[in-house]
């Protein structure tokens, strides 16, 4: 299962790829990407980040996961060209390697400046904070996951291309400041908001800014806080006056509920984000669950040594197995909701499919993947059920 966790993004890639659907760095329509760039998706999630509780001691399953979680941050890193070398594709590998004398987590990649080691190697300390294994001469805990930005698919900004584009790129790169505009959105995903935005060579910050009506309240609030940031921004033009629309498209990885609110082609993408940090999610739940697993199987091992002599521990063994029980109802529970994002994703592709044959290899991916979490999903309950089983039972007629 953590092998197809760790690959799932790349198959979704690979069955995206020459998609005819504008993907999350073709927001702006084709007209306005020949006339601005510099207008990607921006994950809202990095305004609302997770709050990881890992199991102690740490384990390769909630390793893996939380590292997966921290897809968001490490994208956002490479958004910054700074953060990038010259060549189109990003490769970062963020290894984790735990003992009894270290925890620490280690940044390595292709084409990856100093700027965006250290970005990444700061985000990563941030999210998945970990520390030394507490048993002397535990054996060491590995983990590691893997991120790919491609220039031309991923969010990303390239500065000298224009100076309408060089404002609009500092306005992306100005977003992750900007939470406080989108503290409403903790559970979804904003809006799609467009602005129309004038520079003029005699002033210092755009000389005018205009949204579009968005048609909710909520989108509304969202434009005028965006409005209001994008006005400090300073602004250089050389030519008299430059007018042109610029785009906010906002996905959310951590949303709770639907992205009624964009459109089906965006709505894929946003389901992808959600799908992979709830396959993260999966990830640490089954590591909770493995340590659950090793304590009650430790006492067991204790007890028969001697059941005579040790009846004493029987209701450390009833409370170790009701946390093995409630580890598993947890681990299906986090199954569950990934398989659920799956099951959107598959119907939400086949309405596409049926406007446009493109969608075909999306829709092969999406029913693997789906198919692989409802095997996961059995699994899963064939083991609740046998750790139920193994619990301790009361005899007949006693307390």
């Amino acid at each position: 299962m953590l092998r197809r966790l760790a690959i799932a993004s790349v198959v979704f890639t690979a069955a995206c790829a020459g998609q005819k659907a504008a993907g999350p760095a073709a927001a702006a329509s084709v007209q306005e990407r020949m006339r601005i760039t510099n207008q990607p998706v921006f994950d809202v999630a990095l305004c609302h980040p997770r709050q990881l509780s890992l199991p102690q001691p740490a384990n390769q399953a909630s390793l893996v996961g939380a590292l997966i979680s921290t897809r968001p941050q490490v994208m956002e890193c490479l958004v910054d060209p700074k953060d990038r070398g010259p060549a189109g594709t990003t490769k970062v590998t963020v290894k984790t390697h735990i003992t009894d004398a270290e925890a620490t987590h280690s940044i390595v990649g292709e084409n990856l400046s100093p700027d965006g080691q250290k970005c990444i190697q700061d985000a990563v300390n941030k999210a998945v904070p970990i520390q030394p294994l507490t048993a002397k001469g535990a054996q060491p805990v590995d983990a590691q996951a893997e991120f790919i930005h491609e220039l031309n698919n991923s969010p990303a900004i390239t500065f000298g291309i224009n100076e309408g584009s060089d404002f609009s790129g500092e306005v992306r790169l100005a977003q992750e400041q900007w939470c406080d505009c989108y503290a409403s959105y903790a559970t979804q995903a904003p809006p799609v908001l467009t602005a129309k935005i004038t520079l003029k060579k005699a002033s210092p910050t755009a000389a005018d800014i205009t949204f579009e009506p968005s048609g909710s309240t909520e989108g509304e609030q969202l434009a005028a806080c965006l409005k209001s940031k994008m006005t400090a921004l300073p602004a250089k033009l050389t030519s008299d006056e430059l007018t042109f629309p610029h785009r906010f498209v906002h996905f959310h990885s951590l949303a709770t509920e639907a992205a009624t609110n964009l459109p089906p082609e965006l709505r894929f993408y946003q389901l992808e984000l959600v799908r992979g940090q709830r396959s993260a999610s999966t990830a640490i739940a089954l590591g909770v669950r493995a340590n659950a697993a090793e304590a009650y199987d430790a006492i067991v091992t204790e007890y028969k040594k001697n059941p005579s002599k040790n009846w004493g521990m029987v209701q450390d063994l009833k409370d170790k197995c009701a946390a093995l029980v409630k580890a598993a109802d947890e681990w299906i529970a986090a199954i569950e909701s990934q398989q659920a994002s799956e099951q959107q994703t598959v119907s939400l592709v086949q309405e596409l499919k049926a406007k446009d044959d493109g969608w075909t290899n999306v829709e092969t991916a999406s029913q693997a993947a789906l198919a692989n979490t409802q095997k996961d999903l059995e699994t899963a309950k064939q083991r609740r059920a046998a750790d139920e089983a193994a619990c301790p039972k009361e005899s007949k007629g006693k307390k």
